[in-house]
């Protein structure tokens, strides 16, 4: 056991680490982050080498979302550094609590070297909440704000730079504890009253719930509160699952389908009063800019002051879900006469229904019919992903697992191997396109090295079907987004197999269900290419 004479600046990081409830960091080694991982060993973080920075940010995301465990992403310095911004990025438009450790040279070095230098913080400062630059002395209270800041309000990542002499000397210095943030508790009373006062009087009152909601863990309490006053509930993709989606109340995710568009817009035009439950609009395509009127009346719960520009709000409330909806519970009138919910959210089952002929369509709904309801899902970006947030029913949060307002290609798999990770009893797929899956393949070999059996659903089709449709959309010629074809495409199921993986081609649905179902008692990564037509998705969302 250490002492207070030989404990270094790296045993302090890892030790505030863990008592603030971080299990795993993810990352790949330099020798600039050597001292530093072995303090992290030393309190009892698992360390796990990926392939690449990107990813290992998503597997801890994906670890967060199963067990709420702190994510930790390592970075050597230079290259390490800037291979990981796009996952920082995402962490931050995503609300994921990541911190990232990266090691730098001393002050004093960086005055007369240069190889592998530059200024990590003016690099990271517009992705993130904060950036520290770890000091002598203050190694405890350096970690002890960036922790705070990264947990706090709407989560994001924060950077903490560790200097290659910091980590490996030995500190003497106190121990300085983690105090979590109680969060918002309730707004002030007469901003209370008024919104209870509108929303008592509405008879046509809608909600939206998103991120901020997942984050709170308040699923129950909205559905709870919904039902209780006849509210029908719109999600963003983010909040899937907050209530359950076969909930006759309950109208599913919105965000990114123009289709689905099509449906909910006419919907909330109708509404009198428009509830948002924790909804942050940083999900939603340029549509849902201002989408109501000033007839309408707008209740925002949210658990930080908004500046998106977004939307407008009547009634703003500052607070936790946890204490103000409570207080926003009334005798509820008799609510949409019309049964417009109900007939809208038959139109948009009607809409994303499956045809008979073979394609994604086909993939995810027998994909959903064999997965057991408790599967965990994550999804690439790409064309799939909008259709299969349209198609797949979700009974709780966190149950399908993206990249919402970032929307970055590569995440699923890893992603999906973090939940894995945190959640090795649950059937985990990630459905990803090949364009997707070629970025990021080098983590199928993650896949087996750590022993994370997840299911792959690649969706086949030699294009980067969304750009290309939005291409030929606009007029526009076809240009950089066909690849692959007849005899130069990737064999996915050979490079599965590679890998460690069992890998198989399929083209119907009878093929896909019998492999779906071996995969779910394999005792390794099974990689399903469902090879579909070119332009597949059209009309599809």
């Amino acid at each position: 056991m250490k002492t207070e004479t030989t404990r270094t600046g790296a045993d302090i990081i890892g030790a505030a680490l863990a008592r603030a409830g971080a299990t795993h960091a993810f990352g790949i080694p330099g020798g600039e982050v050597l001292a530093l991982m072995q303090g992290l060993d030393a309190a009892g973080l698992r360390f796990l080498l990926v392939k690449h920075e990107n990813s290992g940010g998503f597997m801890a995301e994906g670890l967060w979302h199963m067990t709420g465990a702190l994510p930790v992403l390592v970075a050597t310095l230079g290259p390490g550094v800037a291979n990981a911004v796009n996952v920082v990025a995402n962490a931050m438009q995503d609300r994921v609590p990541l911190i990232f450790l990266t090691g730098c040279v001393d002050a004093a070095e960086a005055e007369t070297y240069t190889h592998q230098v530059f200024d990590h913080q003016a690099v990271l400062r517009p992705v993130v909440k904060g950036s520290f630059r770890l000091a002598p002395g203050a190694v405890g209270a350096g970690m002890a704000k960036a922790i705070a800041l990264a947990t706090s309000g709407q989560p994001g990542p924060v950077h903490v730079d560790v200097p290659i002499g910091l980590a490996e000397g030995v500190a003497s210095e106190a121990v300085v504890p983690f105090a979590p943030s109680s969060g918002p508790g309730q707004p002030p009373a007469a901003i209370l009253r008024d919104a209870l006062m509108a929303l008592t009087r509405a008879t046509r009152p809608l909600a939206i719930a998103g991120v901020d909601a997942v984050n709170e863990g308040a699923g129950d309490l909205i559905s709870r509160f919904c039902q209780d006053h006849a509210i029908p509930l719109i999600t963003t993709y983010k909040g899937k699952g907050l209530m359950d989606e076969v909930d006759p109340l309950c109208l599913g995710g919105a965000g990114l389908s123009p289709k689905a568009d099509r449906v909910l817009m006419p919907l909330m035009a109708e509404a009198d009063c428009v509830l948002l439950l924790g909804y942050d609009p940083i999900e939603m395509r340029i549509g849902w800019r201002n989408p109501w009127t000033n007839a309408q009346t707008v209740i925002e719960v949210a658990p930080v002051a908004r500046d998106h520009g977004m939307h407008r709000a009547d009634h703003v409330l500052i607070g936790s879900l946890a204490e103000t909806l409570p207080a926003l519970r009334h005798a509820a009138p008799r609510r949409w006469p019309d049964a417009a919910p109900t007939k809208a959210r038959a139109a948009l089952r009607a809409g994303f229904a499956a045809p008979d002929h073979w394609g994604p369509h086909q993939v995810f709904t027998t994909l959903r019919d064999v997965m057991p309801q408790d599967t965990v899902i994550t999804a690439d970006s790409g064309a799939h992903r909008i259709l299969v947030s349209q198609m797949w029913d979700c009974p709780a949060p966190r149950l399908m697992l993206q990249s919402s307002g970032l929307c970055t290609m590569a995440c699923a798999v890893p992603l999906a191997a973090g939940a894995k990770l945190g959640r090795p009893a649950v059937p985990v797929l990630a459905f990803v396109g090949d364009a997707g899956l070629e970025m990021g393949a080098g983590e199928l070999a993650s896949l087996t090295a750590h022993g994370l059996p997840i299911v792959i659903c690649v969706l086949v089709d030699d294009s980067l079907a969304l750009i290309e449709l939005k291409q030929r959309g606009t007029q526009r010629p076809n240009l950089g987004v066909d690849f692959g074809g007849p005899g130069l495409g990737t064999d996915f199921a050979a490079l599965a197999r590679a890998f460690g993986g069992h890998g198989v081609d399929v083209s119907d649905s009878a093929t896909l269900a019998k492999e779906a179902t071996a995969a779910l008692s394999c005792n390794r990564f099974t990689l399903i290419a469902a090879h579909i037509p070119r332009r597949a998705y059209d009309g599809a969302f």
